[in-house]
């Protein structure tokens, strides 16, 4: 019985050190309850309130104190979506998402104040009808005129296979010059966009920096930490390169910008990505909607936040003319003869 005794403080110790881990308040689930847990998340993880602090001034303090009278327990789902939704809006950001069973949140503007500089009727002009290019691994690709290479690849998520990129690079390397068109690419996996972009380097290259949140504070970050890439083993690409962009090339494509932009060879062409390289950080409401956004600014090799869309070297727009023509101006761009 003493010795039953003696461990009791050690006990009680133990079991406070268990509770003392568990302190992040729980909100409840009822409408102010699902409002704060939003705000609160956002408040801890989101990575560019500094950011845009800078550009237009946003007090994410002052948002809360905006919304937060507008709830009320009376207020049916769609109700509340419509008030978290419209605070998620104040950021200005097209990757923060709130997802509920009836709807999922966007910013429209982010995109729709763009124009589309991408059309499918054009991409088949150029591409041909199934028996006209090759297909492998996710990519469309053919030969066009003035021996210029096209690639067209309109999602990363699938993982290229060697043997696929390397018919790829034989099939054209005669070509004198290579377009790869990532217009309206909405990403997917990373390793697919790393792997396609080590076809245009020859040595270990530091492309990127990345950071990671380091605590809740707006500033709490790690040191930039850089993206190393290493070449693909096998046949890569030597000669110029012209990268096609638009507004709807975000998340693993926009990242496929960033590895390439910079290189001597690249020239991008078209229109400002969408961004959302860093990566995705997801969170759920006390009522089972979630949120989703990106959580690790990466940043170019010049080390230039790429979150908000990469600028192209030659900005151009598709004509109104060259498209009632059947003419894709920006791969035109890329065509022409020297």
């Amino acid at each position: 019985m003493k010795g039953f005794l003696r461990l009791i403080p050690h006990i009680i110790v133990a079991l406070f050190s268990l509770t003392a881990c568990v302190t992040q308040e729980v909100e409840d689930n009822n409408r102010l309850g699902n409002f704060d847990s939003l705000w609160r998340v956002l408040d801890e993880h989101y990575c560019f309130f500094d950011y845009k602090k800078e550009i237009y001034g946003l007090d994410w303090n002052k948002v809360r104190d905006t919304y937060r009278p507008r709830i009320s327990e009376a207020m049916n789902n769609k109700q509340l979506f419509e008030v978290l939704s419209n605070m998620t809006y104040e950021l200005r950001d097209g990757h923060v998402n709130l997802s509920a069973a009836h709807n999922v949140s966007r910013y429209g503007r982010w995109f729709d104040d763009y124009p589309m500089n991408q059309s499918d009727s054009l991409e088949r002009i150029y591409l041909g009808r199934a028996e006209d290019y090759q297909q492998a691994g996710g990519l469309k690709y053919r030969i066009l005129k003035n021996n210029v290479g096209y690639v067209r690849c309109t999602t990363f998520e699938y993982n290229f296979g060697d043997g696929n990129l390397q018919e790829m690079m034989r099939y054209l390397a005669t070509c004198d010059r290579l377009v790869i068109d990532v217009r309206s690419n909405g990403g997917g996996m990373l390793t697919a966009a790393e792997k396609l972009a080590s076809l245009f380097i020859n040595e270990e290259t530091v492309v990127g920096y990345m950071c990671h949140k380091t605590g809740t504070a707006h500033d709490a970050f790690s040191a930039a930490e850089p993206i190393r890439m290493k070449p693909f083993v096998g046949l890569r690409w030597q000669r110029e390169v012209y990268v096609l962009t638009n507004r709807r090339t975000y998340s693993a494509a926009n990242s496929f910008v960033m590895f390439l932009k910079g290189l001597p060879q690249v020239t991008i062409v078209g229109d400002r990505t969408g961004g959302g390289a860093g990566m995705p950080f997801s969170a759920e409401l006390p009522n089972g909607w979630s949120i989703r956004f990106s959580a690790c600014p990466m940043y170019d090799r010049n080390q230039q936040l790429t979150e908000m869309g990469i600028d192209p070297d030659v900005k151009l727009d598709i004509v109104s003319d060259d498209y009632q023509r059947g003419i894709d101006t920006i791969l035109e761009y890329c065509l022409k003869k020297d």
